[in-house]
């Protein structure tokens, strides 16, 4: 058993060669793989009876000469990163769903993943997720226009939505922003996160950062607490049931800034998932809520590059200005999209607009503009 605790143990063959987890996950920082000093890289995918495949830009890509997984060779490999009590949770081959961070030490930096172990039909399996060793400047996110994370930085209350689907970049515009206030301001900051992500240390501002399931039981648990903790700044990792919607826009209610995100894949829909949240009766005084209290919601989507190498961010923007409260209140959202399109003056974009900009950059071709769009009207417009 001990072997299986130590990351550096080489135990998967590919092209003749063995590797360990250490080995692999070094591999992620090579120069062959790095654009302007970041990662291409984003995750490595193991499952029994295939090869480990690593998203490389926005694709799955084999490592070459790879073998199937085995059983054993995965333990080898996934065990090192888990404690002894998820280890046997995994062996004991019933259901598993774990979720928590590892952190390796690489040549010059330090590295956060976060990992899911899980099973399948065919056995146990496992996602990686790297995480830049630090936050990046706000102004290399990639952001359409700087109003848009000047606006952002610059709330004292309200409720903020970073929207998008699973690896999009979510974290990384969240943590961008969090780090900038950090700098800047000196402000009391609350993260309730699952798992902890990006690592801050107090500047500026002071910060705690709280992990569900290690820290704190839940995000709604976490909530009532900080609201105990005089926070200026609450940020909430996900909001994913209606008590922890609720206790959120009441946060921001009583006069705090709440940053959170939801898995959604534009703007509208963010805004209307969080009233689907609530039970028939409600929508009247939830909508009423966040006509007063949401400030922005940002989706956003990563985009490959017309080079082929990387990826960029397109984002869509809504803002709470003038008719956008009115039309959340009176249950028009689909009137949304028409205010966003023509409020551009006012910091609103959507992400057809942002596609198209993308594409006069020429930092994007026309044909992935047209794949990563939500509407298909797009194509009239390129």
């Amino acid at each position: 058993m001990e072997h299986l605790r130590d990351p550096h143990t080489k135990v998967y063959n590919a092209g003749g060669h063995l590797f360990s987890i250490s080995d692999l996950l070094h591999s992620i920082t090579d120069p062959e793989y790095m654009v302007d000093g970041l990662p291409r890289i984003s995750d490595y995918h193991f499952k029994v009876g295939e090869p480990i495949r690593y998203r490389l830009d926005s694709g799955l890509v084999s490592i070459p000469g790879g073998e199937a997984l085995t059983k054993e060779a995965f333990e080898g490999l996934i065990f090192p990163l888990l404690v002894p009590d998820r280890i046997a949770d995994v062996q004991a081959g019933g259901p598993v769903d774990i979720d928590c961070g590892y952190e390796f030490v690489g040549d010059e930096e330090t590295y956060n993943f976060r990992l899911n172990v899980f099973m399948d039909r065919h056995g146990p399996a496992a996602t990686m997720r790297m995480l830049p060793p630090k936050p990046p400047s706000i102004e290399r996110v990639g952001f359409p226009y700087d109003d848009i994370w000047e606006d952002l930085v610059n709330l004292k209350q309200g409720l903020v939505l970073i929207s998008g689907i699973t690896g999009s970049g979510k974290s990384t515009t969240i943590s961008s922003i969090l780090n900038y206030i950090n700098e800047t301001r000196a402000d009391r900051i609350i993260t309730l996160e699952d798992p902890i992500e990006y690592l801050y240390e107090s500047k500026q501002a002071m910060i705690s950062q709280r992990e569900v399931g290690v820290h704190v039981e839940s995000f709604a648990r976490g909530l009532r607490s900080a609201l105990r903790e005089d926070p200026d700044l609450i940020f909430v990792g996900e909001i994913r049931d209606v008590e922890t919607a609720a206790l959120a826009i009441s946060a921001a209610e009583t006069g705090h800034l709440v940053f959170s995100t939801v898995h959604t894949r534009d703007a509208i829909g963010s805004v209307t998932r969080l009233i689907d949240m609530f039970p028939t009766g409600r929508e009247r005084e939830l909508t009423t809520q966040l006509s007063m209290n949401l400030r922005t919601v940002v989706s956003q989507k990563l985009v490959p590059l017309a080079s082929g190498q990387g990826r960029v961010v397109a984002m869509e923007v809504l803002r709470n200005v003038s008719g956008v409260g009115n039309l959340i209140r009176s249950g028009k959202i689909h009137q949304l999209y028409s205010t966003m399109e023509t409020k551009g003056s006012e910091g609103m974009l959507t992400m057809e607009q942002a596609l198209l900009d993308l594409v006069n950059e020429g930092k994007i071709t026309p044909e992935n503009a047209i794949a990563y769009a939500n509407r298909e009207e797009i194509a009239d417009r390129l």
